[in-house]
């Protein structure tokens, strides 16, 4: 790792993009190669190794899981986990970038209620810190019917311990 450190690699997919090769404290032996790729806008510790450096956060995704116009002509309108994954495999194998392929099952988060991969990705969002959002939101818990009702003290607790809040709309069935 230390002899690859400070280098650089050319993006596979985008032409004249170079990706900085960066030390990164999540990414060991035991989890793989010690060689990945940083997705910031896809991961919390991606997004804290590309915040240290300085980099973007683009999000080649949108809402519904397709890829956006800025990830190329190729990928366009193609879903992440099903026909975009294909494409993007052909993409490397026809630059002469693809060194190994085979099928394997990643261990993408779940959404509960339609039993489906979810794709994490970062979103505009706005974020407030202060004593009355606080307040409001812990008084507005004390309305809510909750079953168990020894869940609401938890509740509660965990919302005093809230230093910021993300006022956000990204699930509109809310959560369990």
């Amino acid at each position: 790792g230390a002899d690859l450190a400070d280098g650089s690699c050319a993006h596979p997919s985008i032409p004249g993009r170079v990706s900085p090769l960066l030390p990164a404290n999540h990414v060991t032996m035991t989890k793989g190669t010690g060689l990945v790729h940083t997705a910031p806008a896809h991961g919390m510790e991606d997004y804290s190794v590309a915040s240290h450096h300085q980099l973007p956060t683009d999000c080649l995704v949108d809402e519904s899981g397709y890829f956006t116009e800025a990830a190329g002509p190729e990928l366009k309108n193609k879903n992440v986990l099903e026909e975009g994954n294909e494409a993007v495999i052909k993409m490397l194998r026809a630059a002469g970038s693809l060194l190994k392929e085979e099928k394997y099952v990643h261990s993408y988060p779940y959404d509960w209620r339609t039993k489906k991969p979810m794709i994490i990705r970062a979103s505009k969002q706005w974020f407030v810190n202060t004593a009355n959002v606080k307040a409001a939101a812990q008084d507005a818990l004390k309305k809510v019917k909750v079953i168990p009702t020894s869940a609401v003290n938890r509740m509660l607790e965990m919302l005093d311990r809230r230093t910021f809040w993300c006022i956000s709309r990204q699930r509109c069935w809310g959560v369990p």
